[in-house]
């Protein structure tokens, strides 16, 4: 029982960090991606040690690995100092770049209707780019014109 509840906690590890278990594998001594499958489906157990790897590898906390027998199956991700977030709906933790992190803050702090902007741009939508640096043009000449004390001119 208990090694399928730690199995189930390196597969949710090993998916949310985007490895496959050869790529887990690698960075684990003495452990090959048909031993992370075993681990996975609770056939095998792994030391501590490879636990240990496994966390420090996926992102997780080495606890939610090494206490999962006497706990459930929810893996808790590391904070990654400032740069990590979560989300209350999924109640997993991400790492993010500074930049993401920036956007995440932006995007909170927009009004609705920048947000479905920021959102058709992300996803490409027609002509959104194209309007967006537009608009952004058109601010940046109205400041200029502003700072010289000109009226800008129209086309």
């Amino acid at each position: 029982m208990a090694a399928k509840k730690v199995g189930v906690l390196i597969r949710e590890a090993r998916l949310a960090s985007g490895m496959t278990q050869e790529q887990l594998a690698r960075k684990v001594r003495n452990c090959s991606a048909s031993d992370i499958s075993a681990a996975e489906r609770g056939t095998k157990e792994l030391t501590k040690d490879q636990l240990k790897q496994i966390a420090k590898a996926t992102g997780v906390t080495q606890t939610s690995l090494l206490n999962a027998p006497a706990g459930g199956t929810q893996s808790s991700k590391k904070p990654a100092s400032s740069n990590s977030t979560s989300s209350s709906a999924s109640k997993t933790s991400m790492r993010l770049t500074a930049t993401e992190k920036r956007l995440v803050e932006l995007y909170r702090a927009a009004d609705s209707e920048t947000k479905k902007t920021a959102m058709k741009v992300l996803r490409g939508e027609d002509g959104t780019v194209g309007n967006l640096a537009m608009t952004l043009l058109e601010g940046a000449v109205e400041a200029f014109a502003g700072k010289r004390g000109m009226e800008p001119q129209e086309e």
